[in-house]
C-alpha cells in the first residue's frame, strides 16, 4: 500500500509516519511507499522523522495541502491518504482565525477534489477531533451527536468533516472519519497544556492554570490514537465516523497536579489566568463503536504514559528549548 500522509511531520502526523514503518506490529500491512506532505509551520519539525529518514520507503514532500497542483500531482501515485496537516491551537485560533479556515476547510477540500479524480486511489481517512462536538456536561458522545463547535478551530473542523462526508455521499469516495481525544506524548509542541507545563516547569517557572481549572479532559496516549488510526485505515467502513478515546477524564486542576508531582514543583508554581473565550467545560467520547468494530483498545496507562513523556522532555531539551526562548 503506497499512503500520503498530509501533516507527516508534526506531533500525530510523525508518529503515524514511524509507526508505519516500524513494522512491529504484526496486525497490519505494512506499508510500500510512504509520502510526507507538510508545509512545515512552526508545529512541523523534519527532526520528527529523524528516526525513519534513511527508510527508502519514506519520501518528505515540503509542500502546502492547499496548493492545487502538487496535491493533485501527489494523490495519482498513492492508494490511501491519511489526513492530519492542520492548524489546531484553540488559542491561536482566538487570536487569528483565518489560516484555521483556509487549511483545515479549503485545504480539506482541495484534497477530497483531488482524491475524487485520482485514478487508484482506494480510501481517504480524515483525522478530526473531539472539539468538533461541543461540550458535554454528563455521559460521552456517539458518533451520531450533532455538530456544536465553540472555538473558531473546532468550528473549522467540524466544516472539513462536513465536506469530507459530502465527498463520500456525492462522490462515493472511500471516506473514513475519526474523532480523537486530547492527544498527549513525546514530540508535541509546548504549546498545548502538557508541554506547556511541563517545560516550564523544568525551567523553573510558573504555569498558567485557565479560571477554577476545572474543565474536564479525556486524554488519549499519541501512540493508541495512531494505532487506532490504521485500524480505521485497514479495517473501517466507508463513510463513518469513529470516536477515538483515552480513557482518562482529568480536570485541567487535577492534571495540574500530577505534573507538579512528576516535575518536583508545588502549587506555588501555579498561576491563575482568566479564563479562554468560550472554554468548553468538558469532552467526552463513546468509542464502543470503534471498539466493537475494530478491537480497539488503549494499550498505553494514563501515569504510565505520562511518566514516560516527562521523562522524555526531560532528556531532549535540545529538541524543545529552541521552540520556547524568547524568538521562539
Amino acid at each position: 500500500m503506497r499512503i500520503l500522509v498530509t501533516g507527516g511531520a508534526g506531533f500525530i502526523g510523525s508518529h503515524f509516519v514511524r509507526s508505519l514503518l516500524s513494522d512491529a506490529d504484526p496486525g497490519f500491512t505494512a506499508p510500500t511507499a510512504v509520502t510526507v506532505l507538510d508545509v512545515l509551520t512552526y508545529a512541523g519539525n523534519p527532526a520528527n522523522l529523524a528516526p525513519v529518514q534513511g527508510d527508502p520507503r519514506l519520501t518528505f514532500i515540503r509542500g502546502d495541502i492547499l496548493d492545487t497542483g502538487r496535491v493533485t500531482e501527489l494523490m495519482a501515485g498513492h492508494d490511501a491518504v491519511v489526513h492530519l496537516a492542520a492548524e489546531s491551537h484553540v488559542d491561536r485560533s482566538i487570536a487569528a482565525g483565518a489560516g484555521f479556515a483556509s487549511t483545515n476547510v479549503l485545504g480539506t477540500q482541495n484534497l477530497l477534489e483531488a482524491a475524487v479524480h485520482a485514478a487508484g486511489l482506494g480510501t481517504f481517512v480524515h483525522v478530526s477531533t473531539d472539539e468538533v462536538y461541543g461540550s458535554i456536561p454528563v455521559g460521552s458522545w456517539t458518533e451520531e451527536q450533532p455538530l456544536s463547535p465553540n472555538s473558531p478551530y473546532s468550528a473549522a473542523k467540524a466544516g472539513s468533516d462536513l465536506l469530507a462526508l459530502a465527498y463520500h455521499r456525492t462522490h462515493g469516495l472511500d471516506v473514513r472519519i475519526t474523532r480523537c481525544s486530547n492527544n498527549y506524548g513525546p514530540h508535541q509542541y509546548p504549546e498545548k497544556i502538557i508541554p506547556l507545563f511541563i517545560t516550564r516547569l523544568l525551567d523553573g517557572l510558573p504555569v498558567p492554570l485557565y479560571g477554577d481549572g476545572e474543565q474536564i479532559r479525556d486524554w488519549l496516549h499519541v501512540e493508541d490514537h495512531c494505532r487506532a488510526i490504521r485500524l480505521v485505515l485497514e479495517g473501517g467502513r466507508p463513510g463513518e465516523v469513529y470516536n477515538v478515546g483515552g480513557g482518562t477524564e482529568l480536570t485541567n486542576k487535577q492534571l495540574t497536579g500530577l505534573l507538579l508531582d512528576a516535575c518536583g514543583r508545588d502549587w506555588e508554581s501555579v498561576e491563575h489566568v482568566p479564563d479562554r473565550k468560550a472554554h468548553d467545560a468538558r469532552y467526552s467520547v463513546d468509542w464502543s463503536k470503534i471498539r466493537d468494530e475494530l478491537g480497539y483498545r488503549p494499550r498505553r496507562s494514563f501515569d504510565e504514559g505520562l511518566a514516560a513523556t516527562v521523562d522524555w522532555y526531560r532528556d531532549n531539551r535540545p529538541w524543545w528549548q529552541p521552540l520556547t526562548g524568547p524568538t521562539a
